[in-house]
């Protein structure tokens, strides 16, 4: 969709998201799943999935919904290094604490 965005910096973050959601014992969707939901005020996440498995996976994210201060600095240094597309960053803010 936007080649461009593929930078080496955006592919070393996504390394870097993919390792923390294996260390937290998910797969990066779930991770993704999980942070959306992880405060409680949203109920729902869309997830795109084109298969069936994938919806299965995603749905996985509810068995870790609770991230420590130190996974979500770290989540927050990694995304910060993709200036381009710091997608995760308007988001966060709008979350809130």
């Amino acid at each position: 969709m936007f080649p461009e965005w593929l930078t080496d910096e955006t592919l070393a973050a996504l390394r870097g998201l993919n390792d923390l959601a294996g260390a937290r014992g998910q797969t990066l969707a779930q991770m993704a799943v999980a942070w959306v939901l992880r405060k409680g005020g949203v109920t729902s996440a869309l997830i795109g999935a084109s298969k069936p498995e994938q919806v299965v996976d995603c749905a996985g994210a509810v068995r870790n919904l609770d991230f420590s201060e130190a996974e979500l600095a770290r989540i927050d240094a990694l995304v910060a290094r993709t200036s381009s597309i710091n997608l995760w960053a308007q988001s966060s803010e709008d979350a809130g604490d």
